[in-house]
C-alpha cells in the first residue's frame, strides 16, 4: 500500500508541475512574416555554426554568444511547440513496461 502511495504522489507530482502548462497555445499557425523569419534565423545559426571560433578575441565570442541566446529566445517565442517534462516521459515508459 506504501508503495502505490508513493508512485501515485509522485505521478500527481511530476503532472502538475508540466512544462506543457506554460506553453503557448494561441499560436496554432504561423503568418508568412513569421515563417519568413524562422527560416532567416535558422540561416544565421548555420553561418554562426560554420565560423572559426579560435580566431576570434574574447569580446567577439560574446557578441556572438549573445546574439545566439537573443536568437534562441526569439525563435521559442514564434515556435511554440510541444513540449513534455521528465515526469510524463518518465510514467509513459513505466505503462509501456506494464503493459508488455
Amino acid at each position: 500500500m506504501k508503495k502505490l502511495f508513493y508512485l501515485l504522489s509522485m505521478l500527481f507530482l511530476f503532472l502538475a508541475v508540466s512544462p506543457m502548462a506554460m506553453a503557448k497555445k494561441d499560436n496554432p499557425e504561423l503568418t508568412e512574416e513569421e515563417k519568413s523569419r524562422l527560416v532567416e534565423i535558422e540561416m544565421r545559426v548555420d553561418e554562426i555554426k560554420a565560423m572559426d571560433f579560435s580566431t576570434m578575441e574574447k569580446a567577439e565570442k560574446k557578441a556572438v554568444r549573445s546574439e545566439l541566446k537573443e536568437i534562441k529566445k526569439e525563435a521559442k517565442d514564434l515556435g511554440g511547440g510541444v513540449y513534455l517534462s521528465v515526469g510524463a516521459i518518465i510514467i509513459i515508459l513505466l505503462i509501456l513496461i506494464l503493459l508488455t
